[in-house]
């Protein structure tokens, strides 16, 4: 998999001479593995006067940062659905496919960092009372049918199993450094494996979808949704009797975990490999 973007443009905190809001671009590198390193991650910012905030400024910027990085991202992500016309635009102007994702941890620790600690320290720091960033979900949708798996089941793996993850046989997937979101060795991290002589077909249309995070709803139907992109759920199970305790343990097991989990696609329970594996975080 190629290297994958992180953005944010808009305003932050700070204003100007004219005392007008000064706009910024933050870039950052998604990870992709376990092992990789917060620090090895490329991260670019950039401020934009208010009077230049448009999708050609963007475009520019993002091919400043693209020289800086010495390559281009296979994709680009933003996660403010709001910027979504001009995002999309500069990034198509400049020839790079870009999607609105929930799934930005790198990009939304790294804000986070300089809400707290950067911009209050510059000289022309504004403080507002600013809200956090909401994110939704739309209605849940039923998966395409041949898309459903024929069996599914729970499990737990241990925190230290995956700093071999990069040794598993993985068709599709994605994955980020455990210690990124503070998790330790020894705690567990619940996942979902779907089981289906489909898993190839399955993973592959699963790997366009910016997975983003299994959730699962008790009421008003007890259900177990798969997260997508900027607000798309999926159904992937309705749940009833032991399947719904099954699910409500792993609920409780996600939280332990700080949010950490998976899913996972294999072909049957005996396979070695993993048509799909994708390592999740819920904030």
């Amino acid at each position: 998999m190629g290297v994958i973007w992180e953005i944010d443009f808009y305003s932050r905190p700070l204003v100007d001479e004219r005392q007008k809001k000064v706009w910024e671009l933050l870039v950052c590198e998604s990870p992709s593995t376990t092992q990789q390193s917060s620090s090895e991650l490329f991260r670019y910012a950039q401020y934009c006067p208010s009077d230049k905030v448009n999708s050609v400024w963007l475009g520019e910027a993002l091919q400043a940062a693209m020289l800086e990085a010495k390559q281009s991202p296979q994709r680009i992500r933003f996660f403010r659905r709001q910027m979504n016309n001009m995002i999309t635009k500069a990034c198509a102007d400049i020839g790079i496919p870009s999607a609105a994702s929930r799934r930005s941890i790198s990009l939304r620790q790294w804000l986070d960092e300089r809400m707290e600690q950067f911009y209050p320290s510059q000289p022309n720091y504004q403080a507002v009372n600013s809200a956090s960033v909401q994110m939704f979900s739309d209605p849940p949708q039923p998966l395409p049918e041949a898309l459903i798996g024929e069996k599914w089941s729970f499990v737990n793996l241990a925190a230290s199993q995956f700093a071999d993850m990069n040794d598993w046989k993985i068709g599709f997937g994605e994955a980020f450094p455990l210690e990124m979101v503070g998790i330790t060795p020894e705690m567990q991290i619940p996942g979902l494996i779907l089981y289906s002589p489909r898993s190839v077909p399955m993973a592959a249309w699963m790997s366009g979808l910016e997975i983003v995070a299994l959730r699962y709803q008790p009421a008003p139907k007890s259900t177990l949704l798969l997260e997508t992109g900027a607000s798309e759920s999926w159904i992937l199970a309705r749940l009833d009797g032991t399947t719904q305790q099954e699910a409500a343990r792993f609920e409780a097991s996600k939280q332990q975990a700080k949010g950490v989990h998976f899913i996972a696609i294999q072909a049957n329970p005996d396979s070695e490999e993993f048509a799909g594996f994708w390592l999740l975080y819920e904030s």
